[in-house]
């Protein structure tokens, strides 16, 4: 690996963010789960989890939408609810879902200095109440027109982009929170070429 490469890797694991995940429940278009992947990469999250209990498994996404975002994401494919919810319980304390409800809290209102994750559901139904029953919560984000939903990748994207704001300002960017352990591992998977940085 040329010094370039080890000081590139380095710097976006340095910004990695272990305590902020998304959950993609059985979202039908492979393109949509690229284009989160894509953007969770963007603001340093490491885990994303896809689940899918009513379609088959996904074998592969949409290379266009994620510009290869996924090679360099540990993603978690579950075609069981509980054993993903039990495995998400491990490494964060609250888990929200996208729903429009009387309960809901707004998106600015989460606080993105805690372990969190966000759930997103497909393209057509949204959550699932399975998966809403074994959350935390719900949220919603304002919206100011008459449509009262987005496509889930830019859902996504606003919900992490907040994220990332108070994140920011918090100072959780200076310092790496994925444990050495864990960035030795990566930097490993990710030795590859440098051309694979492209």
């Amino acid at each position: 690996m040329t010094p370039e490469r080890w000081k590139k890797l380095t710097s976006v694991l340095s910004k990695r963010q272990a305590d902020l995940t998304v959950v993609m429940e059985n979202v039908h278009d492979p393109h949509n789960i690229s284009a989160v992947m894509r953007t969770c990469e963007s603001v340093g999250i490491q885990d994303v989890y896809v689940l899918t209990t009513i379609m088959p498994r996904h074998k592969r996404f949409g290379i266009k939408s994620s510009s290869s975002a996924a090679k360099w994401l540990t993603i978690h494919q579950y075609t069981d609810a509980v054993a993903c919810f039990t495995e998400l319980r491990k490494n964060y304390d609250i888990i929200l879902t996208t729903h429009l409800a009387t309960d809901s809290i707004d998106l600015y209102e989460i606080d993105f200095t805690k372990r969190i994750a966000l759930v997103f559901g497909n393209e057509h139904d949204g959550v699932s109440h399975e998966i809403r029953a074994m959350a935390d919560g719900n949220f919603i984000i304002p919206q100011m027109g008459i449509i009262q939903s987005l496509n889930i990748s830019v859902a996504c994207a606003v919900a992490v982009y907040e994220a990332l704001r108070q994140k920011k300002v918090a100072g959780h960017y200076e310092e790496t929170s994925l444990s050495a352990d864990r960035v030795n591992l990566l930097l490993k998977e990710w030795g590859g070429t440098d051309n694979d940085l492209k």
